[in-house]
């Protein structure tokens, strides 16, 4: 059982998360560049000072964000890949997760991938490398999952970590239509299209 926070403790917690909320927020509507550490502080109702306690400078606050977000999103799809299911259904599951995770966020998916997709504002000294770390993890143990499909000759024996490469490509390029476009290109129903691609190619 996990011991309780103090009050003082748990209060800070609460703070630092409206903090990254807004930013969040601002960062989405206005781009990286065109926000104030001045203009996150009054929109969280905070003294400037206050927010300086928690953040040192945007760059700083930035970091936190995304780190937050990146570790929140792997953690999720690191259990699915986990549960004792056959290949094929966690496969599916994991493409699923995807459009469970992503679908009432959609400025930190915009925010996450242009970090670690190399778009316009790349905030670098580390945070590329710290989220390319839990990004290989997750390749890692979505490689496994391929290895014991091969093994029980569910799928065919190609190279599991470039399959899991493919795989992850294939589920973010629906991502990137699904953010250009929702309603033409929505993710979740097309969870199916992906399975199939994946699964069974595209040869008749």
């Amino acid at each position: 059982m996990k011991k309780k926070l103090p009050r003082r403790e748990r209060e800070k917690l609460r703070h630092r998360t409206e903090m990254l909320a807004t930013a969040l927020d601002l960062f989405s509507e206005k781009g990286y560049h065109n926000v104030s550490m001045h203009e996150i502080a009054e929109k969280a109702e905070f003294a400037i000072g206050t927010l300086y306690k928690f953040f040192k400078n945007k760059e700083d606050l930035y970091k936190a964000l995304i780190m937050a977000k990146a570790g929140e999103y792997h953690r999720i799809l690191s259990d699915v890949l986990s549960e004792k299911n056959d290949v094929q259904t966690t496969l599916k599951d994991y493409i699923s997760a995807k459009a469970k995770i992503f679908a009432d966020s959609v400025p930190t998916l915009r925010l996450y991938f242009a970090e670690t997709h190399g778009a316009s504002f790349n905030i670098k000294a580390g945070l590329d490398q710290d989220i390319g770390k839990l990004y290989e993890k997750l390749v890692k143990q979505l490689t496994s999952v391929l290895e014991r499909g091969i093994r029980s000759k569910v799928l065919r024996e190609l190279d599991p970590y470039y399959m899991a490469v493919a795989l992850e490509g294939l589920t973010n390029s629906f991502l990137f239509c699904w953010l250009e476009d929702p309603d033409r290109h929505p993710y979740e129903a097309n969870v199916p299209v992906i399975t199939d691609m994946f699964l069974n190619g595209v040869l008749r």
